[in-house]
């Protein structure tokens, strides 16, 4: 008689043997995708970005039944936003597609060449990583922006999406392995891990017997504090988008607010959200109420601190934990500091190292916020909605990387490219 604990442990070695399959079917992908011309690759892409338009209503379909699962299970509006798919989101995969499909090809790319005394002329070339895999939560545009960046940039890539996006991933994944076989390339250098569960986080997290290169986590705190924690391949860090906007005594106070509000409410839900925004304590008397009517208007709760609070009647008080909290939702926590000084101490404090604006006109503060401050994107004057590699021109982003190693800020083709050294000599020995 099979007892449950017979039925879970069966269960598990399927999971293992999918997940190795699943190594074994990428690394066996790479070599050929690795050495694919770039008139191959971008037949595929063009030839992805098309199918996704032709499945328009099927992926719609798709998402609609994720929708209403999360919807179900009490997803918030903010992270709702961010597994919704519409017309023209899908319109917008398509044309980023197409726009890696425009890049240049960084494979064989030569990063530098120099000759030595001796006559040894010696290049450092781009070269793909190999096998990645991505480890992300509800977006479900992730699917069509990792498997396209991975196949621009020579690399396989093994997709495990979230099990709220399980529907729409698989529908968009369909159009990826159209783009495929329509260039002849091997469908299984774009993988979409088929069951959602956990466990198969945990292999690729064991590297896949040695078939995996790069780990890439794209979600919340907990995923990346997992696969940072269990990983045992290298990891390219995405952490929480802490983003702060400061507003410096110097600002166009009329920029500042169109800024304010653009970077906290265009889209909550993204990582290039501002969640902080330290005002200059000379301008508030007179500039503060406005710039916080105006997130009020647009339907931002306002948490201040003590100060704030006093100026401002409307806002709720800040604790201790909003400074360290990324709301992914309309909710601001606003301090008064004591000029850039001030703002650089509570940044440098705070900051997740991911994207910081400074709103100012005078150069010298402007240099020491660039300066000072070591996060991975940096804006003067603008909002911080801007952290994303379509908007750095580089088609779409796996993520923005947070840490210091190999890929920092947009991760896009080239971050996801190593290099070798080809050493070109005549003969000589060395004495």
């Amino acid at each position: 008689m099979l007892t449950r604990a017979d039925a879970n442990s069966a269960e598990v070695t399927s999971i293992v043997e999918l997940m190795a399959e699943t190594g074994r079917k990428a690394r066996a992908a790479a070599r050929p995708l690795a050495i694919a011309s770039p008139e191959v690759k971008t037949i595929a892409l063009l030839a992805m970005a098309e199918a996704i338009e032709r499945r328009e209503a099927e992926i719609l379909q798709a998402n609609e039944q994720d929708m209403a699962n999360g919807a179900a299970a009490g997803m918030t509006s903010a992270l709702l936003d961010r597994l919704k798919l519409d017309e023209k989101r899908i319109a917008a995969i398509a044309t980023s597609i197409r726009t890696i499909a425009d890049l240049a090809d960084p494979v064989g790319q030569i990063i530098a060449e120099w000759d030595r005394p001796n006559g040894l002329h010696i290049e450092r070339v781009r070269t793909p990583l190999g096998v990645i895999g991505v480890i992300y939560e509800s977006r479900p545009n992730v699917t069509a922006d990792a498997g396209a960046l991975c196949l621009k940039s020579g690399n396989a890539v093994i997709l495990r999406g979230g099990s709220d996006s399980a529907n729409s991933s698989r529908a968009i994944h369909a159009a990826l392995v159209d783009g495929l076989e329509a260039a002849g390339l091997p469908c299984d250098a774009i993988q979409l891990v088929s069951t959602t569960d956990r466990s198969a986080v945990g292999e690729m997290l064991k590297g896949l017997n040695g078939n995996l290169d790069v780990i890439i986590p794209r979600g919340g705190k907990s995923l990346v504090a997992r696969v940072q924690s269990e990983a045992r391949v290298p990891v390219f860090a995405h952490l929480e988008g802490l983003c702060h906007v400061y507003i410096d005594g110097s600002a166009d106070v009329e920029l500042a607010r169109k800024i304010i509000v653009n970077a906290k409410m265009r889209r909550t839900g993204v990582c290039g959200a501002a969640e902080t925004l330290l005002v200059d304590r000379l301008i508030a008397p007179v500039h503060l109420a406005p710039m916080l009517d105006d997130l009020i208007a647009a339907g931002c709760e306002v948490r201040g601190d003590e100060e704030v609070t006093k100026l401002y009647g409307k806002a709720n008080a800040a604790m201790e934990e909003d400074w360290s909290t990324e709301y992914l939702d309309a909710i601001i926590s606003v301090k008064l500091v004591d000029g850039i000084d001030g703002a650089l101490d509570h940044i440098n404090h705070y900051s997740s190292h991911h994207t910081e604006a400074v709103i100012a006109e005078d150069r010298d503060v402007v240099e020491r916020f660039f300066n000072e401050i070591d996060s991975a994107i940096l804006l003067h004057n603008a909002s911080t909605q801007f952290a994303d590699g379509g908007e750095f021109g580089m088609g779409a982003e796996i993520g923005i990387a947070t840490g210091k190693m190999h890929a920092r800020g947009p991760v896009g083709v080239e971050q996801l490219t190593s290099f070798k050294y080809r050493v070109r000599g005549t003969g000589q020995i060395r004495p």
